[in-house]
């Protein structure tokens, strides 16, 4: 039966990869830099890498903002965002999965009553905003950057070739990491506190935590989404919106990979916080916002004259509808649960006591 529950987060992390796959490589591919198996190999194994390495930090986060606390309800939340991010890449549009879950955490919320931490939810929201804008300032800045230095280093284009295409498997490993260790909490992150497994010794030597498989399975399931369903949104990313160079799809990719990483990394907060500095909230971001918005920043400084500017408005529509299309399915599908299949799908928390001295 656990198995059964943890399958939607199983699902979510099938959607995730057949949708965020586009965010690392789609560029790279579309500019026929790279085969999409070959991008496929090294997005999948560097995405688990990140979701089992690095992923605790966004798992906490989402945790703050809404405890699923019984397995049935982690199952039905993770199914109704699940839903959503594979109907929006059936309509091959980037979608964000972190709006996604975040609605589907808001309707579970809805429908047990339980409060919704407005400061978590303010600082989700609030990279909604600024994390296409640092996406496309970077990018712009990246780009500029390179640019400069190829006028003026008088490249063969066969080396520029080769560095290209380097410089991509590289930074689309970076990004791939970065994906996993921001977004695996969006794809299991509502399992967490449902503890669906224990710890698990390997040979004696090697303690591998409840948490831990959990990411595991979860980067699992990301990776078969990349290999089995992520091309046509790679088509959707790499040549609708733009049409780029192979030179600026490297710089798309590390923009956003640099953008994940940078609200991922537990270490970075830690020196911030150690150096006197304001630490940086680790947050799920969207990687689709971020690749849209350095899309768009390198679109910028070319005049924007190529840009879709259709395109551009499907995607935000479809930006904003996520989050309540996914708050809608999940209160419907919890009730649905509950009061057909009599699942328990939230169980009640202990009131707080306050002593008096």
């Amino acid at each position: 039966m656990t198995l059964f529950l943890f399958s939607s987060g199983l699902f979510l992390g099938w959607s995730l990869g057949a949708n965020d796959a586009a965010n690392i490589f789609g560029t790279a591919v579309g500019s026929r830099m790279l085969r999409f198996r070959t991008a496929a190999i090294i997005a999948s194994f560097f995405v688990v890498v990140g979701a089992v390495v690095g992923g605790s930090g966004t798992a906490e986060t989402l945790g703050r903002l809404g405890a699923v606390n019984a397995l049935a309800g982690s199952f039905t939340v993770a199914l109704a965002a699940g839903v959503t991010v594979f109907w929006m890449t059936r309509a091959s549009l980037p979608v964000s999965t972190s709006q996604a879950i975040v609605g589907a955490i808001i309707g579970w919320n809805l429908f047990s009553g339980s409060s919704t931490d407005g400061g978590t939810l303010g600082q989700i929201v609030a990279t909604w905003v600024i994390c296409p804008i640092i996406a496309g300032l970077l990018a712009a800045g990246l780009y500029l950057g390179l640019r400069f230095v190829l006028v003026r280093a008088h490249v063969h284009l066969l080396q520029i070739d080769w560095w290209t295409r380097a410089g991509l498997v590289l930074v689309g490993a970076f990004g791939a990491y970065s994906l996993g260790a921001n977004n695996i909490a969006n794809v299991v992150g509502v399992f967490v506190p449902a503890e669906p497994f224990g710890d698990l010794e390997l040979f004696g030597l090697i303690t591998v935590s409840g948490t831990q498989i959990v990411f595991f399975l979860g980067g699992l399931a990301i990776a078969v989404g990349i290999f089995t369903y992520s091309k046509k949104v790679m088509d959707t990313v790499g040549t609708s919106l733009i049409r780029i160079s192979p030179e600026a799809a490297l710089v798309v990719v590390l923009a956003q990979a640099i953008v994940l990483f940078v609200f991922a990394s537990e270490g970075l907060r830690q020196w911030l916080i150690a150096s006197g500095l304001p630490p940086i909230p680790l947050v799920p971001v969207s990687s689709s916002q971020a690749v849209v918005g350095a899309v768009i920043g390198i679109a910028l400084v070319r005049g924007a004259r190529e840009l879709d500017w259709k395109m551009l408005g499907g995607i935000a529509l479809g930006w904003v509808a996520t989050p309540l299309i996914a708050a809608l399915i999940s209160l419907t599908a919890l009730f649905i649960v509950q009061n057909v299949f009599d699942q328990t799908v939230c169980r009640p928390q202990a009131p707080l006591t306050v002593s008096v001295q």
